[in-house]
């Protein structure tokens, strides 16, 4: 960890350092041990980051845009600066492989200076010989930002340039889960923005709440469970609070009988089990053809006894831990429930006896009603469905509550193509997955969102609207 010291992680409030009496233990999930301690904000701390951050709106709404890239561009080299640091103590706390953790890292830092190429339009809806009208987006003031545990830097990074970029100032709260390196960072960059406009605290579950109730937040931004975001909306709209969730997913990819299994099967092995399984984007429910079905199943559990899952600390494990007991405790259950129906569970290379590990699992054409197919795993388990209609695997496909992503696999692009428009899914991937840029917006139908993230749509989320009519004659 570089020179962090296990327990001297601080929060940052009004541009301070800040310790709590009371803290939480940061658990490693490959050891099942707790290593380091992370603050507890109180409901005093909240209150006095809100203030902060309050106190630094005006000044910072009102400095001109090109300082604001600035500083964010200043924050992203500070990062890139303490790459190796940050890695290796979020592979301690998420448990992700090194090179994963650097990934994700190093993306964050991309991502803060991709955000500083867009910019935020004014658009003019008339310009007569009168009059012109100028519709401004204009920042809407204290912003709540809410972070998960699955990729706890990228994400909070996802708030953090819109955000603050477009004039706002914010509160983070990383997950109790995974605090420790946006703490970190938070110290690391504080000194880019004037105190107040960035306050990261850290607490335990009892925190989410109290943030999301708190009358001096202008906007919530949330990435988690839908049934989490459901409860974030309904407190919400108590005072009309904006809002911005980014909830789960249940994916499903489509593989057509015409793909060249060699060519394609790492690429959808990944697709499905990156991240242990842990992103929301992930394949989640594969419909493979009838054709090749039997051909690409023994080609994905090859792959699974192959591929080394252990301590993302030790070389040459491509996957790691579930993240969290409550998480593993979960995928096990999911997987037993499996086991006990008689359905056929495919696993892949042994697992360590300690921590939060559980083996790469396929599940060979499960019924479509099974838990493991209607439930969201998030976790190292991917139901292998067969189909040979293409109407009636859209029709599966669409049967879940949630619409975040898909993708569809074949060499024909055009009936490809056709396919992901039926999709009821905020985003469709052809040949290809886990693709996001940060000039294009993420956005989920039916359960998993409300609101886009990322390109100028997410930017703009973080502004109103405000019209100007300017006469041209005086009269």
């Amino acid at each position: 960890m570089g020179s962090q010291a296990v327990d001297t992680f601080c929060m940052t409030i009004d541009g301070k350092s800040v310790l709590t009496e009371l803290t939480i233990p940061v658990i490693n999930p490959a050891t099942g041990s707790p290593f380091a301690h992370a603050p507890s904000a109180t409901a005093d701390d909240l209150d006095i980051a809100v203030a902060a951050a309050a106190r630094a709106f005006p000044a910072w709404r009102d400095t001109p845009m090109v300082e604001r890239k600035a500083a964010l561009i200043d924050a992203a080299g500070i990062i890139e600066a303490h790459l190796a640091e940050l890695t290796a103590l979020f592979t301690r706390e998420q448990g992700r492989p090194i090179e994963g953790a650097k990934g994700e890292i190093a993306g964050a830092a991309m991502w803060l200076k991709a955000t500083t190429m867009l910019d935020i339009p004014v658009d003019v809806t008339e310009d007569t010989e009168t009059r012109r009208i100028e519709v401004h987006h204009v920042p809407l003031g204290v912003v709540c930002g809410i972070v998960p545990w699955n990729f706890p830097v990228l994400l909070a990074i996802w708030k953090i340039a819109p955000a603050l970029m477009a004039g706002n100032t914010l509160v983070l709260k990383p997950s109790p889960f995974t605090p420790l390196t946006t703490l970190r960072i938070g110290e690391l960059i504080r000194d880019c923005f004037p105190a107040g406009v960035l306050n990261i605290i850290s607490g335990g579950d009892e925190l989410g709440p109290l943030m999301t109730a708190h009358k001096g937040f202008a906007k919530i931004t949330f990435t988690g469970s839908s049934a989490t975001g459901r409860r974030v909306m309904e407190t919400a709209a108590k005072d009309l609070k904006r809002i911005t969730l980014e909830l789960g997913g249940n994916d499903a990819a489509i593989v057509m009988p015409d793909v060249d299994i060699d060519t394609i099967a790492e690429t959808l092995f990944h697709g499905a089990f990156h991240n242990t399984g842990q992103v929301c984007v992930v394949t989640k429910r594969m419909f493979i053809h009838a054709d090749i079905y039997d051909r690409l199943r023994d080609r994905l559990h090859q792959l699974a006894r192959q591929t080394a899952v252990g301590d993302g600390a030790d070389q040459g494990n491509r996957y790691g831990p579930i993240q969290n007991k409550i998480q593993y405790d979960r995928v096990v259950n999911l997987i037993e429930d499996a086991r006990s129906a008689g359905l056929t569970l495919l696993e892949g290379s042994p697992v360590p006896d300690r921590g939060y590990f559980v083996p790469l699992t396929l599940v060979d054409n499960p019924p479509d009603d099974s838990r493991v197919v209607v439930e969201e795993a998030f976790g190292p388990v991917l139901p292998l469905l067969k189909f040979s209609d293409v109407d009636d695997v859209v029709s599966r496909a669409n049967d879940t509550e949630y619409g975040l992503s898909g993708a569809v696999w074949s060499n024909d692009i055009v009936q490809a193509t056709a396919i992901a428009h039926r999709l009821d899914t905020g985003t469709v991937w052809i040949n290809q997955n886990l693709q996001s840029t940060p000039f294009t917006p993420l956005a989920g139908a039916k359960q998993s969102g409300f609101g886009q993230e990322n390109g100028l749509a997410g930017l703009l989320e973080f502004t109103r609207p405000k019209s100007i009519y300017i006469p041209k004659v005086v009269s």
